[in-house]
């Protein structure tokens, strides 16, 4: 496996079992059966999957502990699943039902020692931390950082949240520009270049790829390690196999 390479990654977000997806956050429409799209996903090439139980924390509610188990059968590709993880136990019960890493999110805001203790318990390959983020037109733009699924202002700003998610062991930060999710006007760069210059571990790319051309940009500037995007793959604007292949002829190291 080429450590260099760059990673496309299909988000299933869901939503009481069904595959969902809105527009900066809000907006939310039914998209499908999470198990049928994982499948047709790991068939068409898709580096990993990311499964996002969106209303786990905020319902109060242990993630989908069997949505992970049918994905698993019918997927052969790295699989990180995020929502409703409180501890430890939450994390083991994941990885036992298929998942190969674990996203963390609100919880890491509210008890930032579990992202201590879960990378030296599963190793830090097993952690991710997903950093929601937008500007505050208030503060010079300045990107604060919400959790429960973008509701919440959590305190944090982003580039101080991301410092101490990587001193604490994260082995991947999963960045959520709420400014450009489901816009698909591009990716957010700037936000990706101020973390980029802090930290040492892959960043994956979220909310606002609309072309293939946004994609190749956070590849070509060297600011994100993999790129995630969810409603241009459900709807079939741009198949994984013609990205890959568009990405490879501009030079961009990609597994086909």
């Amino acid at each position: 496996m080429n450590y260099f390479a760059k990673r496309i990654i299909p988000c299933l977000d869901i939503d009481n079992g069904k595959v969902v997806k809105g527009t900066n956050f809000i907006n939310i429409k039914e998209m499908g059966d999470p198990t049928s799209m994982a499948k047709k996903y790991n068939d068409e090439g898709a580096d990993e999957l990311v499964l996002l139980d969106i209303s786990a924390t905020y319902q109060e509610r242990n993630t989908m502990i069997n949505v992970v188990s049918s994905v698993a059968k019918v997927t052969f590709i790295p699989l990180t699943i995020g929502g409703g993880i409180r501890n430890l136990d939450d994390i083991y019960r994941l990885l036992e039902a298929g998942a190969d890493k674990i996203s963390l999110n609100s919880i890491a805001i509210k008890n930032p020692e579990l992202i201590t203790q879960a990378a030296k318990r599963f190793g830090t390959q097993c952690v991710v931390v997903a950093i929601d983020t937008k500007k505050d037109p208030s503060k010079d733009n300045k990107r604060k950082v919400y959790i429960q699924g973008g509701r919440q202002y959590s305190g944090k700003e982003l580039t101080v949240w991301a410092k101490e998610v990587y001193d604490r062991g994260a082995g991947e930060i999963l960045l959520t520009s709420m400014d450009t999710d489901g816009t698909k006007k591009g990716y957010d760069t700037q936000a990706l270049e101020s973390i980029k210059k802090l930290i040492n571990i892959p960043i994956i790319a979220s909310g606002g790829a609309g072309k293939k051309e946004d994609f190749l940009e956070i590849f070509q500037k060297n600011i994100a390690d993999a790129a995630l995007a969810a409603s241009i793959f459900h709807q079939d604007e741009i198949k994984i196999s013609g990205l890959k292949n568009y990405l490879k002829i501009n030079k961009i190291p990609i597994r086909i």
